[in-house]
């Protein structure tokens, strides 16, 4: 019995998470130009009736899953997992060599629509790779340090809250210099926290510049599910919002990037060799969450002691956080 509510729930959520990957980064699917929404119409009745649901299922959300993850199952799982944390390292460095390698051969660096013309670039993103590649803990420094470089300059050409999408560069090239140092046990923690971030700031993209994803639902024929285009849209803003919330405050990682790695996959197929290009670091990031879990990440819900505490604190921290990122997207992207 306990198996089948499990099946049941993990095929309820991988349902319910579709959205959320099958309009992800919009910006690489469309050419269409960007219209930016009215405050107004962004902040709707509908908004603030999901942001109180969103926030309602979240405030009671912690309390459950101690629970679900008292199945048998899962426990298992948990403790095989548990035994590969001594690969997390080698499986960020090499997976992000992979992921520049790709890029590179793709035309672009970090993204898709990230391309440039300068062949000191190219190299300085070969040599990048190449330090990786060499199992030697100063290389890997080095590399790590022109990824670094590399992020600057074209933070410089594209402009700040562009590379913010991709800020969790930032934290990869952070745990890279870390390892094997005494702030080593800080930066998964911190890859946590910037994924998180990423994914909210990307998500907002959806609510301030809505033409551009209803016109990737047209175009790429996305089932809207009997919604129209602009709610589909927006409810796939805020379950991509509330992934990266989760992501932050230390709740569902493991399952969450279970679910959301075997959906990365399925997408490929529709957005084809641009999703791979952009996504694999995204994959690579979600396996470490997988493996890692949450056994060395202080959720910043526990800083509260009682149930109603905590809820209270994840009903309105999540509101709190919901309108900072959307009026700060608002305001200077």
């Amino acid at each position: 019995m306990k198996k089948k509510l499990l099946f049941s729930l993990a095929i309820m959520l991988v349902l319910i998470l579709t959205p959320f990957i099958a309009d992800a980064h919009v910006k690489w699917f469309t050419e269409l130009e960007p219209e930016k929404e009215t405050i107004e119409s962004i902040i709707s009745p509908f908004f603030m009736i999901m942001t109180l649901l969103c926030a309602g299922i979240l405030a009671v959300l912690p309390q459950l899953l101690p629970r679900f993850m008292n199945f048998p199952l899962l426990k298992k799982m948990d403790l095989k997992l548990e035994s590969y944390r001594k690969y997390s390292m080698t499986i960020l460095k090499y997976g992000t060599a992979i992921a520049i390698i790709i890029q590179v051969l793709s035309g672009s660096i970090f993204a898709p629509e990230i391309t440039h013309q300068s062949a000191m670039l190219t190299y300085f993103s070969w040599a990048s790779i190449i330090l990786l590649l060499i199992p030697i803990q100063f290389a890997t420094r080095l590399g790590a340090i022109i990824l670094l470089v590399l992020f600057g300059v074209l933070t410089v050409d594209y402009g700040v809250f562009h590379m913010l999408d991709y800020g969790f560069y930032l934290a990869i090239i952070f745990v890279l210099l870390m390892s094997k140092t005494k702030l080593e046990n800080w930066s998964f923690p911190f890859l946590y926290l910037a994924t998180g971030l990423s994914l909210c700031w990307v998500a907002v993209e959806k609510w301030v510049y809505p033409a551009m994803s209803v016109d990737i639902v047209a175009n790429h024929q996305v089932p809207t599910f009997f919604f129209s285009a602009a709610t589909f849209v927006s409810i796939s803003a805020f379950i991509e919002f509330v992934v990266g919330y989760l992501l932050v405050v230390g709740v569902l990682n493991r399952l969450l990037s279970f679910v959301l790695t075997g959906i990365f996959v399925m997408t490929t197929m529709l957005f084809g060799w641009v999703e791979v290009t952009g996504h694999f670091m995204i994959h690579v990031i979600l396996i470490i969450f997988i493996i890692e879990g949450v056994s060395f990440y202080k959720p910043p819900i526990t800083i509260h002691k009682t149930v109603i505490d905590q809820m209270i604190f994840v009903f309105l921290n999540f509101i709190f956080v919901l309108a900072t990122i959307v009026l700060i997207y608002y305001r200077f992207a």
